[in-house]
């Protein structure tokens, strides 16, 4: 399997979040939000059930425990594995306005990207981490998904980031 964030990401499991409510949005509705997005679609091998939003926030809550997954420049990468998914998915979440962390530079994080994969397929992991981080540590591509406005266009605009940075 090649290793493609579009392979991971479909745009049911992108959002963009805002604190439209009023409501100042944290680290754990950040981490609620991405568990709703992985959960849709993930399959499991047990057929007819995936893992429940339940079961994913809980693996991504155990993963910010032993230290955040804000990797710095406004971006987050909650990750984690569980038994019996099938194969790897990604979320993105755009947050309007940028939220606290913990990142490892202190600035809050306005890119989420989640990743929930199969426990035994530690490289491969490995592999779309180290590809999502790549994608990531570009400024222009922050600051483009950073102000963008609909699901569809951070769906687009991360496609065709990945297009870009081919071969890298």
């Amino acid at each position: 399997m090649s290793v493609s964030v579009a392979a991971i990401l479909s745009p049911e499991r992108v959002g963009v979040s805002t604190d439209a409510s009023g409501r100042a949005q944290t680290k754990d509705s950040i981490l609620e939000q991405v568990s709703v997005l992985l959960a849709r679609g993930t399959t499991s091998r047990a057929p007819g059930r995936g893992p429940s939003q339940r079961d994913i926030l809980r693996v991504l809550v155990e993963r910010e425990r032993m230290q955040s997954t804000g990797v710095g420049l406004g971006v987050a990468i909650p990750h984690g594995t569980l038994d019996g998914v099938e194969a790897h998915v990604g979320a993105l979440l755009v947050c309007r306005p940028a939220v606290p962390f913990d990142a490892l530079d202190g600035r809050p994080v306005s890119v989420v990207f989640a990743l929930l994969g199969p426990k035994g397929a530690a490289a491969l992991h490995l592999k779309l981490l180290a590809r999502v981080a790549r994608l990531l540590r570009d400024e222009s591509a922050r600051s483009r998904l950073s102000g963008v406005d609909s699901e569809a266009t951070a769906y687009s605009l991360l496609l065709e980031l990945e297009r870009a940075h081919a071969g890298q």
